[in-house]
């Protein structure tokens, strides 16, 4: 053995002894694994507690700001100044209704549980966008990670030849890995339709010359490589993406981003919108391993003309979630994927008169959870009579990315440095899981 490697094994040696010192952590196995995302999301030690029904997460956000009195938290016996135009429908769970525009979703009711009570601070579409998938408030000097890069980091990625987390139809404000390595990033799909992008090689080279210039590329790195890449993380990054990228180019798993795959009763069955074909690739990209999806539906933002809005996008939304929840369940792939229904804020349940509109409103709002053990047919936290308030069980941003780690079965408070020392977590600061929606 020579120097080098004993140094590297001392070191690793080292930070183990150093993890065990500082978390409390019996390790079985060797120090050099203590730190893979695999270790850490497989040992007993290190995690705590967890649902862990779940193996993939399908997260939709509804960028915008979706109207939470319009959709899922109804209240018919308001006020016409707060209701508006809108009835509430029932459910195929007793004493559960939703807004009118979700007539299918409310055939799915048995399978969701909706939170109603959550509530922030953030009432600027950046911020409370970066506070819901981060569980932080945005700071100028860290960029936090998203929960789709805690989840690829900390379980690990289920297929090596495909990412572990894919962003579908986001736009350029999503916080995304974060300060974690480049490889916990989202890999970002802009039409779903036209599937991934710029990964078959040119019609004019074939195996052989492929070969030729994959050894040429690291022939002429050779040199770089071996002076930089233990001490530069940017260096190893850069190989890793890059060695990804070649993996997933020869892989035959490159066809789960191919929605021409799909019979054309399946694709009808989504809806021929772009978001309703991003969540039927989301469906197709975690049956072949991917872990995270998120998949996001924008134009929420309805100062004006809200009600007319609402008929026109809210549909999208149902036929889409339903035909997801119809298609995992028949595919016995529901009760370990999480799917999740997310925004950054509500709307004000007072609707703004001479415009028919609703603004910004963080103070109270509903997502959704449905899969990956959550236990059907039920509503977490309660408004009060016009939407306005929460009076039951408040839920913060924290609270709801903790949730996810908890039914993913992974630690939402193990502590991860970022590059300036600082630690972090996946259920924020002081975020719990909701643990009552588990089955």
């Amino acid at each position: 053995m020579n120097p080098n490697q004993l140094n590297e094994l001392s070191r690793r040696e080292f930070l183990a002894r150093t993890a065990r010192t500082c978390f409390g952590l019996t390790v079985g196995g060797s120090a050099a694994t203590l730190f893979s995302p695999r270790a850490i999301a497989a040992d007993p030690a290190v995690i705590k507690a967890g649902g862990g029904k779940a193996k993939n997460v399908i997260y939709l956000y509804m960028s915008g700001g979706m109207t939470h009195i319009d959709t899922f938290d109804p209240k018919p016996d308001a006020p016409k100044e707060y209701r508006g135009p809108v009835d509430a429908i029932s459910t195929n769970v007793d004493g559960i209704q939703l807004g009118q525009c979700l007539p299918m979703l409310a055939g799915h009711m048995d399978k969701v549980a909706l939170i109603r009570s959550l509530s922030t601070t953030q009432g600027a579409h950046g911020q409370g966008k970066y506070l819901m998938h981060t569980g932080y408030s945005p700071r100028g000097t860290i960029s936090h990670p998203s929960s789709g890069s805690w989840a690829s980091k900390l379980a690990g990625g289920m297929n090596d030849d495909l990412p572990s987390f894919v962003l579908i139809g986001g736009g350029n404000n999503h916080p995304g890995g974060g300060f974690f390595e480049p490889k916990f990033s989202p890999l970002p799909i802009g039409d779903p339709a036209k599937g991934l992008r710029n990964v078959k090689r040119r019609g004019n080279t074939n195996d052989e010359s492929f070969e030729r210039q994959l050894t040429l590329r690291e022939e002429l790195d050779h040199d770089f490589d071996t002076k930089y890449h233990k001490g530069q993380k940017s260096v190893r990054a850069y190989g890793e993406v890059y060695d990804s990228a070649v993996k997933m180019m020869k892989s035959e798993d490159l066809e789960a981003f191919d929605l021409s795959k799909e019979t054309k009763d399946a694709r009808a069955a989504y809806g021929n919108e772009k978001f309703g074909q991003g969540v039927l690739l989301s469906r197709r990209l975690v049956e072949r391993g991917v872990r995270f999806v998120e998949v996001e539906y924008g134009g929420f933002d309805w100062h004006a003309d809200n009600f007319e809005q609402m008929e026109n996008k809210i549909p999208v939304l149902d036929q889409a979630l339903s035909a997801l929840l119809t298609d995992l369940s028949s595919r016995g792939l529901l009760e370990t994927t999480l799917v999740v229904v997310a925004t950054e804020f509500g709307r004000t349940p007072k609707i703004v008169a001479d415009k028919a509109g609703r603004n910004h409103y963080p103070k109270a709002f509903s997502c959704l959870m449905a899969g990956g053990g959550i236990r059907g047919g039920q509503v977490y936290g309660e408004t009060d009579e016009t939407a306005s308030n929460v009076i039951k069980d408040p839920v913060g941003a924290a609270d709801f990315n903790a949730s996810i780690a908890y039914a993913l079965g992974l630690p939402h408070d193990l502590p991860v440095m970022s590059p300036t020392r600082r630690p972090f977590r996946m259920g924020g600061l002081k975020g719990e899981p909701i643990t009552s929606i588990f089955s």
